[in-house]
């Protein structure tokens, strides 16, 4: 639980700030394991109905969470979406996404990455969304072949990237 807290608690400090600068955090990186944050990670989605966990890969949303991070992704009505939420989502070329919400559309919402300087071309919908981020963890940074290999098949990946 008190890595749980934490967790938030360093995604509640970043995004608070409002600023998205790489120099401020290169690497989120703390000093727990891979398999502790996966475990404490899937107990909070598991009491949260329809969430999920998911690992990143890239850095286009530094500071909140780059490459290796693990989120978990709670599911949500696009009724409640609002700007600078953070949503994971497939786009058109049936990648998923994690990215910041920045503005509506006819469409749905238009989505992009903290550190991309043009938006995504994919408009998030009722159709694509798989839901909002509702808790980062970071972990060690250290990851071997064999955590990698067991991961990359058991937790679905999120993408962290430029704008495609």
């Amino acid at each position: 639980m008190r890595l749980m807290l934490r967790a938030l608690l360093v995604a509640a400090a970043v995004m608070g700030t409002g600023m998205a600068r790489a120099e401020l955090v290169t690497s989120p990186l703390t000093g727990i394991s891979l398999s502790t944050v996966l475990a404490d990670a899937q107990k909070l989605a598991d009491a949260r109905p329809g969430a999920q966990v998911m690992r990143i890969e890239g850095t286009s949303m530094l500071p909140f969470f780059g490459e290796g991070s693990v989120v978990v992704v709670k599911k949500i009505d696009t009724a409640k979406l609002r700007p600078g939420m953070v949503v994971v989502y497939t786009n058109r070329f049936g990648e998923t996404v994690a990215h910041r919400l920045v503005a509506t559309t006819a469409g749905g919402w238009i989505a992009q990455g903290y550190n991309n300087s043009r938006p995504d071309s994919t408009v998030v919908s009722a159709a694509n969304l798989l839901g909002v981020v509702y808790a980062t963890f970071h972990l060690n940074g250290v990851m071997g072949a064999l955590d990698l290999a067991t991961v990359s098949k058991t937790v679905p990946m999120a993408l962290a990237a430029p704008a495609r």
